[in-house]
């Protein structure tokens, strides 16, 4: 084993910052025998140094985060503050000078992930990101590697905790969406601001990292089709369950059937109770990858938190380690397919729509001619209440995206059709 220690620099000590450090502290001996050599953390840069962090030097603590990227004895920077800016300023300047780098910075990567690659390419260091992802579910280094020869078709999952947990209680416990953010927020599992999880942009980031891995091309963030689970309503969960279905925040990325595209989204769905996704509770994660070969493959557990996405920061750090000892690098972009990622209206898939009408004949047969008239095939019709609460339960057949918004549109013109209550996908299926 080499006595000389690899230098770690630790960018953020927050809730997996600080897990972070404290398992390198801890752990310390079993990680130098994986890795080979000793790591030592040779500085944090916070933003306030006057917080007590327990079990970490205080001459470590520094709030210039750029001298300790540029100090050109670091082997490796851990980077766990978020954000664009200065994270990609930091990890740029990290290979610029020497290091290898470890993030758990989705949105950078989704946003700007090629330039990433190729400045770590240029400069000939590791860029790793395990923990970008899903938190300790291993699910980057399985597609980058494990499947790399293999053709992923699909990639489906559950990859939000906050929003998994409030529609797991609006499910459960029947509770509004209000009354289940609440009861996530005073748990710890929502922000305060909850909009990057409940409007579908974590998940939205996550999905375009996955969709890239998986499909050998570039998709940013903006290339995601993004719906939240805002106006998921208690109403929408209990069609649902008379479908022997559940409703999830569905990540779904998709090669078409022809090989000649990518589909990319993040949306609210029904799937069925026997599909294993509906089983997966509260603030868990879960992810199906569907491959030419290896056939399905479900990955599941902890999606978030301190310690678990710790674990897979450190699962990445003692992987660089190791290339940085055997004067190697990892896996870098792989995106020589340049695959286009095809809108959403070219998506196809099952809907449930709920429209509020009249109570008076011909009302399901002027539906039904629209639905005919516009391409969609209907698989079933169930009509609820009487009078002024009148409504048409239609669930469609596959029809792409395009399809189902003309005749929406159409609907919303008849005379007899108040209103659509509400328009959501059907999975799984």
């Amino acid at each position: 084993m080499r006595t000389r220690p690899l230098k770690v620099a630790l960018l953020g000590c927050g809730v997996v910052g600080s897990e972070v450090a404290r398992i390198m502290t801890t752990h310390a001996d079993d990680l130098a025998a994986r890795i080979g050599a000793p790591v030592e953390l040779a500085g944090v840069a916070v933003r306030r140094p006057s917080k007590v962090r327990e079990g970490i030097d205080p001459a470590l603590i520094t709030t210039d985060a750029t001298a300790l990227v540029k100090r050109g004895d670091i082997d490796v920077v851990i980077e766990v503050i978020g954000g664009i800016e200065p994270a990609r300023t930091l990890i740029t300047t990290a290979f610029e000078h020497g290091a290898s780098v470890v993030s758990a910075n989705k949105a950078l990567l989704a946003e700007d992930g090629a330039a990433l690659h190729a400045a770590a390419e240029q400069h000939g260091r590791d860029l790793y990101y395990e923990a970008a992802v899903a938190g300790a579910i291993p699910l980057v280094r399985p597609l980058r590697e494990s499947l790399a020869g293999d053709k992923v078709n699909r990639v489906l999952g559950i990859v939000n905790g906050t929003t998994n947990f409030i529609l797991d209680k609006m499910d459960t416990s029947g509770a509004g969406y209000s009354e289940a953010l609440d009861e996530a927020t005073a748990l710890g599992y929502a922000e305060a601001d909850p909009t990057a999880d409940v409007e579908g942009f974590d998940a939205a980031a996550k999905a375009a990292i996955l969709a890239g891995i998986a499909f050998h091309t570039r998709v940013r963030i903006g290339d995601v089709y993004r719906e939240g689970i805002t106006e998921v309503t208690a109403a929408d969960i209990a069609s649902a369950r008379r479908m022997g279905c559940t409703v999830k925040l569905l990540a779904i990325c998709e090669r078409a059937a022809d090989g000649r595209s990518v589909t990319a989204r993040v949306h609210p769905a029904m799937i069925p109770l026997s599909h294993p996704l509906a089983s997966v509770r509260e603030a868990y994660n879960a992810v199906f990858v569907e491959a030419e070969a290896a056939g399905q493959l479900m990955f599941y557990g902890p999606g978030a938190g301190g310690s678990p996405t710790a674990s897979a920061v450190l699962g990445d750090l003692v992987a660089v380690c190791r290339n940085k000892l055997n004067e190697a690098t990892g896996p870098g972009e792989s995106a020589y397919t340049r695959l286009p990622v095809s809108p959403m209206g070219d998506v196809v898939t099952r809907y449930h729509i709920s429209l509020d009408v009249a109570d008076k004949p011909g009302v399901l047969a002027q539906v039904a001619t629209v639905f005919a008239e516009k391409g969609v095939s209907i698989d079933t019709v169930r009509q609820q209440g009487k009078g002024g609460e009148a409504s048409l339960v239609v669930v469609t057949h596959r029809a792409s995206d395009a399809a189902l918004s003309a005749t929406v549109g159409a609907l919303r013109q008849l005379d007899t059709v108040r209103g659509v209550a509400s328009i959501m996908r059907v999975e799984g299926e």
